[in-house]
């Protein structure tokens, strides 16, 4: 097998190179990036059945050894993203925030069928749609094309320092919650002001340890990822049905069905101009969460099979987190009322673990194990963050976008060059993220890279029908559900 996958490998190249020389002549590097397309999906199948049981051929090759349930693993940390967004969309949306999350959740499955339509014409890439749709964009401006492709990575890789940092609150109250000492401040003037204390120096050693799990490659990372996926998500989803099951949902919270007058207050406002303000805020604020399954596409040069494969992984990613999304924010609200979520410890995170604990009766042993399963639940979040992030990196760096350097992969196929870039940036947000104030401004920032990437991905959609119909398509999207994600790109660009 090793042989054949070095002989269609070579002979690949050759045909890559052939059509590369006439399509420069034809249509410039657009049409060249595009022929480099089409013969690798022609080839990448072949490739696949070698190269998943081999050893990486150079230090920038990724090795195929997924099918769609291991990429469909490596998407699982999504849901657990819902624990920590929550508090702070009640905040804005007050009684309405349930609505928001179903249509947020609505939304983020349709745009998924644009990006599983891009990711199966580059069956020999990495790193998400933004990877695919900067292609279409490369022939209208050389700034939008790596530009989508840092906004994703911009987007995701801040859930390393976020998820470590409330990871490490969760486990200094439960091993040392007598501790007091504060650590030390530098502050950068003019900017912000870096935290060097407990929360940062445990969120520091628990990316070390993401880190040495990843290094590892693929597909023992979705190994990983599998065991703690039914450790966390089976016992939350027992959790959010319980209310519903028992019938404690409260049909009084669902009332007064209007926006609250101001941010995180318990009065109610009207659907005015700023009722709305505050709903389209909200739908802003619950993107970041709902439309994150996307990562599930972001292995495709690490599928054994991607012309199958890359459409199931996200399909099925989609409506399991749209499960998730739906279940879990309508038993919150309908089981404790706007005015528990507006509480801090829902708001930041750290009272999620007692919350549920109390949806199933409020025994303090429950409680205790949930707040283990929390902070799983954030490894699971974080491992899904560093595997994404890093191959959006490693494949800009392919594409000669970012520097050589980022498409380094070790002996298992991990990118680890990317991953290194990825572990100093979040050092440095986690030193930021380390007190409240810097948490939220480092989410804030984040997603509006993740909507600018959102916005440029989905019109990537329709120009690539445009531009590369004579592309091969394992999955086509229906024409009329391209045209609405098309309409959602400018939708999303409102909030």
């Amino acid at each position: 097998q090793a042989i054949l996958a070095q002989a269609v490998a070579a002979s690949s190249k050759k045909s890559v190179s052939s059509h590369l020389a006439r399509s420069q002549e034809l249509g410039g590097p657009s049409r060249a990036l595009e022929a480099m397309a089409a013969v690798e999906n022609k080839s990448s199948s072949s490739e696949g059945s070698g190269s998943g049981s081999s050893s990486c051929e150079s230090s920038t090759d990724l090795v195929r050894a997924l099918d769609w349930k291991g990429a469909f693993w490596l998407a699982a940390g999504v849901p657990p993203l819902v624990l920590f967004s929550m508090g702070g969309l009640a905040g804005v949306a007050g009684n309405v925030s349930f609505l928001v999350w179903i249509i947020s959740a609505l939304m983020g499955f349709c745009q998924s069928f644009t990006y599983a339509e891009m990711a199966g014409m580059f069956g020999n890439k990495s790193g998400g749609a933004s990877v695919y749709g900067a292609v279409a964009w490369l022939r209208y401006s050389k700034f939008v094309a790596p530009l989508s492709v840092w906004c994703n990575w911009f987007a995701w890789s801040p859930v390393l320092s976020l998820g470590c940092s409330i990871a490490a609150s969760y486990i200094l109250d439960l091993c040392a919650p007598s501790w007091t000492w504060r650590g030390w401040t530098v502050h950068i003037p003019g900017l912000v002001d870096l935290n060097f204390n407990p929360t940062f120096f445990t969120g520091a050693a628990l990316m070390v340890a993401m880190f040495a799990i990843q290094h590892h490659g693929a597909r023992s990372t979705a190994r990983v990822q599998k065991c703690l996926a039914v450790l966390v998500l089976i016992p939350l989803a027992v959790a959010g049905l319980a209310p519903i099951v028992t019938g404690n949902i409260h049909a009084e919270h669902f009332e007064n069905f209007v926006p609250p007058s101001a941010r995180d207050s318990a009065v109610d406002g009207t659907w005015d101009r700023g009722g709305w303000t505050l709903f389209l805020g909200a739908m802003y604020m619950g993107a970041w969460t709902t439309y994150g399954f996307e990562t599930a596409v972001c292995y495709t040069s690490e599928l054994k099979n991607p012309e199958r494969d890359t459409f199931k992984s996200i399909f099925s990613a989609g409506l399991f987190c749209m499960a998730f999304f739906m279940v879990i924010p309508f038993a919150f609200q309908g089981f404790f009322g706007r005015d528990e979520l507006l509480k801090p410890g829902i708001a930041d995170g750290t009272g999620i673990a007692e919350a549920l604990g109390n949806m199933l009766g409020g025994n303090r042993v429950v409680t205790q194990i949930y707040v283990m399963l929390m902070i799983l639940a954030l490894f699971l979040s974080i491992m899904t963050a560093m595997a994404g992030s890093s191959r959006t990196l490693y494949q800009g760096s392919k594409d000669g976008w970012l520097p050589k350097f980022l498409s380094t992969v070790n002996q298992n196929g991990a990118p680890t060059g990317a991953m290194w870039t990825d572990f100093g940036f979040n050092l440095f947000l986690l030193a930021l993220a380390a007190d409240a104030q810097g948490y939220y401004f480092v989410l804030a920032v984040s997603n509006v890279g993740y909507l600018t990437f959102n916005f440029l991905n989905l019109n990537a959609g329709w120009i690539h029908r445009l531009d590369s119909a004579h592309l091969p398509r394992p999955w086509r999207a229906p024409t009329a559900l391209l045209a609405l994600n098309t309409l959602l790109a400018f939708v999303n660009a409102l909030f």
